[in-house]
């Protein structure tokens, strides 16, 4: 995955989800639930990569960071709750697809 397309559709692909871009700055696209509008996905261009920021529980924000370098504490968000992903090739697509799931799961209404 390194497209922004690619990331909204695997986003969109998740129940009950949709496209969002509130801010005036297009490059920003948020990826929201349906029944409860938190945010699961904040999708935007920064370095020549697109990057997703999404929520991890506790426990796995470190285990990302350690085992790839393209994980960083998240732009423009709680460091302590939320990750970004560089999409630049380096992490494999099962895992950035677990990441998302993870933080589509975290932010779903109970």
């Amino acid at each position: 995955m390194k497209t922004r397309k690619e990331a909204i559709d695997y986003c969109l692909s998740l129940a009950n989800t949709y496209e969002d871009y509130p801010f005036r700055d297009k490059n920003w696209t948020l990826i929201r639930h349906m029944a409860n509008k938190k945010v699961f996905a904040w999708i935007f261009e920064k370095d020549h990569h697109i990057w997703i920021n999404v929520k991890c529980e506790p426990g796995f924000l470190e285990h990302w960071r350690l085992i790839h370098a393209s994980v960083v504490p998240a732009f423009h968000l709680n460091k302590d709750h939320w990750n970004s992903i560089i999409l630049d090739g380096t992490v494999p697509v099962d895992e950035i697809h677990e990441m998302i799931r993870q933080s589509y799961m975290l932010t779903k209404a109970k």
